[in-house]
């Protein structure tokens, strides 16, 4: 006959396994704290306490300990305070939670207050029991699963840091346009599809088009937006803008791929954290702190298309109502007096519209001139002077072409030479001249002072001079292994060798800015110029000569004047 006993208590089982329980290398430990064997373990030693009826379960697969914003946790708490329960029993104080104040607070102060019994099986406690009542062992042990906590909070985030420094991508979700390799979860690839739309994207942006009009072309072809192409794949995620039953791509989307360095094969990560295990409040890092790795994955989209579409984001190009596109030089022509943006106006008169580059400052304040230009004018000029300059650039590259064989190589690493050879004979010197002027200093022909001023002038001398040296060996290495890449910028004008009128894709990848004085003066400033200029510099050092081209074309020159 069982013994008597003076109350019943209602126990609820609680149960909790962790994805890092899940990953403990001892398979031994990892079946112990299965979902199933905590359940067991509890119900075998609660079936000989006569005192003790167990009236409900609660389970929280894969939530941490660290805090208790559980699922299971939170429903047995409603039940303890609506009564229903008044006993809750776990594996061990680890399974209830491993923050040591709030599980202290809990067993210590809310549950007794409650009127609420606490068994940890395995670590021999029963808040009924005298002797373990005020036990300095339960306090003691929750610090210590506290501490394996924060231990294994640093140990995971010590992990993730150095897989992102080797370049494996950590995130749960691949950005638009990428999926994770198969044979390497930690690696992107293109995703071909996507990227297929990526590349629309950009191409879109650069041919001027808003990202508002990119997003409302998306939609009318019923490409998916981001969040509904993951969904289409089978990939749960939930996303903060989607406000509508299926979202749709917006201008913000759009902008936010077309800032994306990912899409240049550029990785970057470790942006945002949480302060420490215990605050899950998520807070942005400072840019100096993200890891960046550059050609770490295939990239969509060329580094030069992503730079001009930057140059495109930061420019006012706001386009007119009723129109999708932006203007031929919207962003590009600048007021030569103000450097305020050049916009377009239409003018009636006598029946007909005609259009005009003006000076935007004018036309909203009125404190500079009007610098105005007929469109048709400013566009014909541009395309002219376009086409001399890509004739000319041309040239200068058949030119290139021609001086990188053999003879003039030799010529060129030559006068490298002479360059390096007279560099290292000033180094030589300012060592001589500084050990010169340590006698001098011993002899007392010159002051501390003045030996510390004259130190450093030479010592500074000498460190550019060795710099100097460095660039040089480089630039006969580069001579020498003629790399194909130098004359990269060239292409771009090989493309539009055969334009015949000015395109806004041709605009931005050639021009990086026109001045507009009035009606009969213009300026323009090419992209590469540098490289046209180093190029030129290059001919003649090789003993070429630059002189005007046939039938009347323009003479190169670093800015062409119209």
């Amino acid at each position: 006959m069982g013994k008597a006993v003076d109350r019943i208590y209602h126990a609820a089982i609680y149960v909790r396994l962790s994805k890092e329980d899940g990953d403990v290398a001892s398979a031994v430990k990892a079946e112990s704290n299965s979902i199933s064997n905590q359940k067991n373990l509890i119900k075998d030693f609660l079936k000989n306490k006569d005192d003790i009826i167990v009236v409900s379960e609660y389970v929280d697969d894969g939530y941490s300990g660290s805090d208790f914003e559980r699922p299971g946790f939170r429903m047995m708490m409603e039940d303890i305070k609506r009564g229903k329960v008044d006993c809750v029993a776990v594996k061990d104080l680890s399974r209830f939670g491993r923050e040591y104040i709030d599980s202290g607070k809990y067993i210590e102060r809310l549950f007794p207050a409650l009127g609420v019994r606490f068994i940890a099986v395995n670590d021999h406690i029963d808040s009924k029991e005298e002797n373990s009542r005020d036990d300095i062992v339960v306090p003691f042990k929750n610090l210590m699963n506290d501490a394996y906590c924060r231990d294994i909070s640093i140990k995971i985030r010590s992990h993730l840091e150095v897989k992102r420094k080797n370049g494996e991508y950590t995130g749960a979700f691949t950005p638009y346009g990428y999926k994770k390799d198969e044979n390497d979860r930690n690696r992107l690839v293109p995703d071909l599809y996507a990227a297929g739309v990526v590349k629309n994207i950009f191409r879109m942006k650069m041919n001027g088009m808003s990202q508002a009009a990119i997003a409302e072309r998306l939609n009318g072809k019923g490409i998916l937006s981001p969040m509904e192409y993951k969904h289409s794949l089978g990939i749960r995620i939930q996303d903060n803008f989607k406000t509508h039953e299926q979202a749709g791509w917006s201008s913000m989307s759009v902008r936010r791929i077309l800032e994306n360095e990912v899409y240049v094969g550029t990785l970057v990560q470790g942006r945002h954290s949480t302060p420490n295990h215990k605050i899950k409040k998520i807070v942005d890092k400072p840019k100096e702190e993200w890891i960046r790795i550059e050609d770490n994955h295939e990239p969509v989209i060329s580094k030069r298309d992503f730079s001009i579409v930057q140059r495109l984001l930061g420019m006012d190009t706001r386009t007119s109502p009723n129109e999708d596109e932006v203007y031929v030089l919207s962003g590009l022509a600048v007021c030569a007096g103000c450097g305020a943006a050049m916009i377009k106006r239409n003018v009636p008169a006598g029946g007909k519209v005609y259009s005009y580059y003006i000076c935007s400052k004018n036309a909203a304040t009125k404190e500079c001139g009007t610098h105005r230009i007929p469109k048709e004018k400013l566009e014909s000029l541009v395309f002219e002077v376009l086409k001399a300059h890509i004739a000319n650039v041309l040239d200068t590259g058949r030119i290139l072409e021609y001086i990188d064989t053999v003879p003039f190589q030799e010529l060129e690493i030559k006068e490298l030479e002479r360059q390096k050879e007279a560099k290292e004979q000033e180094i030589q010197r300012c060592q001589e001249l500084r050990d010169m002027l340590y006698e001098d200093l011993k002899d007392g022909i010159v002051s501390k002072e003045d030996y510390a001023e004259l130190y450093e002038g030479y010592n500074s001398r000498r460190k550019k001079a060795e710099e100097a040296v460095r660039k040089i060996r480089h630039a006969i290495q580069d001579v020498m292994e003629a790399k194909a890449d130098k004359y990269e910028w060239l292409r771009y004008f090989k493309e539009y060798q055969n334009i015949r009128g000015l395109s806004r894709m041709a605009a931005v990848e050639l021009i990086d800015k026109v001045r507009v004085f009035d009606k009969n003066h213009v300026e323009i400033d090419f992209n590469f110029q540098d490289c046209f200029q180093s190029a030129l510099r290059r001919i003649q050092s090789a003993g070429c000569t630059v002189c005007a081209g046939e039938n009347g074309r323009v003479t190169i020159q670093e800015r062409e004047v119209v």
